[in-house]
């Protein structure tokens, strides 16, 4: 064929894949209703990021605005170094750690207890739910007078009950105070998710298994928990993105105080404290970062499972 005869069909091809005028002002038409949320969105999140990043990079304070200039990463640089800023940072990871796996436990052992059928179990399942539809902030108020209190404390009136010692828990144990708190309110959400993986089994492949003779820890150790992976995987990202970030429990039961400052409650002492801005925006943008890695995660894990349930 020669090349007199290959342009034109080259043309033509190019023509057939090209949309038509009338298939363009379509999409877009479809697409205009949509583009007022877009703009409000890049203006609500994106715009202040921005704007955040920027001044992370100046040495700027509040009180002396005249004095601000730009220093580059030394911002950066004293949240990494700085002994107190580095405690923050190893406070939140052990309070992310720490809440997500005890969640991921309990929330297991209450999704395989709602698994099984009995009387009342929608009861309990709304009863169990409940905790999770609490405000952060009433949760924590919740748990620190009326649980917490060592005068007229729930935890401390029965142990006066059964003749034991009335410990001031927030004093004594402030990180495992704040900790238990948020286990109390994240466990029904791991709950939620492991149940929805336990209700997606194949029931026919663990009948079967029965009948050839395997015990229930057998059916749950090689057929339940290597389900349930992907399902402990998203539970412990998407709880992990919003423990990472989570500033109530710790400004309300313990003020920051007696070593419980994880880095938002830092970033808010930084900037409304101390109004240091360019710091208070640096390690802001840290958290920013470590939250998008841990999101990337995510997505690539519910990817995944729509991907399993699709190709069911």
């Amino acid at each position: 064929m020669t090349a007199t005869t290959t342009a034109p069909l080259a043309t033509a091809s190019v023509r057939a894949t090209r949309k038509p005028p009338s298939d363009r002002m379509r999409a877009w038409a479809t697409r205009a209703p949509l583009l007022p949320a877009l703009i409000f969105m890049i203006a609500v999140t994106q715009l202040p990021f921005v704007a955040t990043l920027v001044i992370s990079f100046f040495d700027w304070n509040a009180l002396y605005p005249d004095a601000r200039h730009f220093t580059g990463f030394s911002n950066y640089t004293d949240v990494l170094t700085d002994a107190d800023l580095r405690h923050s940072v190893w406070t939140t990871v052990l309070l992310t750690v720490t809440v997500v796996l005890a969640s991921l436990v309990l929330g297991l052992l209450l999704a395989l207890l709602l698994d099984r059928k009995f009387r009342g179990r929608g009861i309990v399942r709304t009863l169990l739910i409940a905790p999770f539809l609490v405000v952060p902030v009433a949760a924590a108020l919740l748990w620190k007078h009326v649980l917490y209190n060592p005068e007229y404390g729930l935890f401390n009136g029965l142990l006066h009950y059964v003749g034991g010692p009335e410990p001031d828990w927030i004093s004594n144990t402030p990180l495992l105070a704040v900790e238990a708190s948020l286990v109390w309110q994240w466990t029904p959400f791991m709950m939620l998710i492991l149940l929805a993986g336990l209700q997606s089994r194949d029931h026919q492949q663990i009948e079967a298994a029965k009948v050839d003779g395997a015990s229930d820890w057998q059916v749950f150790r090689y057929l339940t928990l290597p389900h349930l992976r992907r399902y402990l995987e998203l539970g412990a990202l998407l709880g992990s993105i919003y423990i990472v970030q989570n500033f109530d429990a710790v400004f309300t039961i313990t003020s920051g105080g007696l070593g419980t400052a994880n880095l938002p409650y830092t970033v808010y002492q930084s900037f409304y404290q101390a109004h240091e801005n360019g710091l208070a925006s640096a390690a802001g943008v840290l958290v920013v970062i470590g939250s998008i890695i841990i999101a990337t995660f995510a997505l690539r894990v519910v990817s995944s499972l729509f991907r399993e349930e699709v190709s069911r």
